[in-house]
């Protein structure tokens, strides 16, 4: 879409608008209240972390015969919006058709990969937003100044950390799925 289509539009954004945007891998579309957010796709460092906690998470799921899929940028729609978490496992029916977007009610964990431009985002805002929508489990991946894993789970309306992986450690998270990680060789090249 055209920075003239953008400025053409007139009034708050919807999901169905957003949701109508032509696919670009070089942008991230999110619809946060009524207004539009968008951000560049993400760094080396980002995609490499992404992809290797989706195979290992994938693995987890699969050990355990879980009806879920893991999932990697998709649209979730939340009741305030429509954000794309870094990964996403969601019940496998809710999955079946080759749709656009999660509803919010299917997802179980949602896991975001902190980089320098959407610190706020991910520490604060989103999970904010992911425990309104009453997600089970949220996780964040910080970088720096070492990869280190943040695993939380919803209570009382809220997120409260129960595991802190640390880097060069391997260690056993049990919910939603057992998975044991060292969260030091997901951004290594």
């Amino acid at each position: 879409m055209s920075v003239a289509s953008f400025t053409q539009h007139h009034g708050p954004w919807t999901v169905a608008d957003v949701l109508a945007l032509p696919e670009d891998r070089s942008v991230r579309y999110e619809l946060l209240g009524e207004s539009l957010v968008m951000s560049p796709a993400p760094g080396l460092r980002h995609q490499r972390a992404s992809y290797r906690l989706h195979v290992a998470l994938d693995a987890a799921v699969r050990t355990t015969g879980a009806a879920v899929e893991v999932l990697e940028a998709i649209n979730v729609t939340l009741p305030s919006g429509l954000v794309v978490p870094d990964i996403v496992v969601a019940d496998a029916g809710a999955t079946a058709e080759d749709g656009v977007s999660v509803d919010a009610e299917a997802v179980q964990l949602v896991i975001e990969l902190v980089s320098p431009g959407n610190k706020t985002m991910d520490r604060k805002l989103k999970p904010m937003l992911y425990a309104e929508a009453g997600i089970p489990h949220y996780w964040r991946l910080e970088f720096d100044p070492a990869p280190r894993l943040i695993v939380s789970t919803l209570d009382s309306g809220r997120y409260a950390e129960t595991t802190i992986a640390l880097p060069g450690t391997v260690t056993r998270i049990d919910e939603p799925f057992l998975l044991e990680i060292d969260p030091a060789g997901l951004a290594r090249q």
